[in-house]
């Protein structure tokens, strides 16, 4: 079964944890040298940061490529070196899920609610968004169904308006969230048969090295 897959590749990936400033921050190392590095809120377990990173044909370490969470800013010890300004009059775009949805925040959108469209398109597997009056156009995936390789449900999309901001919804599968689940035990499992390990993070200016778990399940 895909879940299944998924969730196998993230047991067998190398997994470094630290706390910080409320926040669980996991490294996943795959065998093929990419990356995941996700952060969780410590007290409800939300996902607040998820990001990739590959090496290039040469192997060399390319920029942090963010997921979900917003992009980050200067000296707030984010785990990539990435820095992305955005125009405060063009649309913003980034993702930022709940508990039980997929969410997605477009900000600086001007228009009045009834000219967006929000709708997946089932042959490109993406969600496109649209306006009536031909401003705005964009369409976007949803890494974790295909991850999973769950289907796209048009009954589990929905999206809302205010603020000159569209707020896109979609409702996680059941399977996601059993999956979604199961890693969060096992990360909890672990964290008592882990080996605490003294080491100075290369991001940022140098800084007091900070304790830090590193699993060896």
């Amino acid at each position: 079964m895909a879940v299944t897959g998924w969730l196998g590749s993230l047991r067998a990936a190398e997994k470094t944890a630290l706390l910080q400033d409320g926040r669980r921050k996991v490294h996943y190392l795959f065998p093929d040298g990419k990356e995941m590095a996700e952060e969780y809120d410590e007290k409800t377990s939300e996902l607040l940061v998820r990001k990739w990173r590959v090496k290039s044909a040469l192997g060399a370490l390319g920029q942090w490529q963010i997921e979900v969470g917003e992009p980050a800013l200067p000296g707030a010890g984010s785990l990539g070196p990435e820095l992305i300004k955005e125009s405060n009059v063009n649309p913003i775009f980034m993702r930022k899920d709940t508990k039980m949805s997929f969410q997605w925040r477009i900000r600086n959108l001007p228009y009045p609610k009834d000219v967006y469209s929000v709708c997946v398109d089932q042959k490109e597997r993406c969600i496109i968004v649209r306006t009536t009056n031909k401003k705005y156009y964009k369409k976007f995936s949803i890494p974790d169904l295909d991850r999973y390789q769950l289907p796209l449900d048009d009954s589990s999309l929905s999206f809302a308006y205010a603020n000159c901001t569209l707020i896109i919804s979609y409702q996680k599968p059941k399977e996601v969230l059993v999956a979604e689940s199961e890693l969060q035990k096992e990360l909890k499992k672990h964290a008592h048969s882990q080996v605490w390990i003294w080491c100075s993070l290369s991001l940022g200016p140098p800084r007091t090295p900070q304790l830090v778990k590193k699993q060896i399940c």
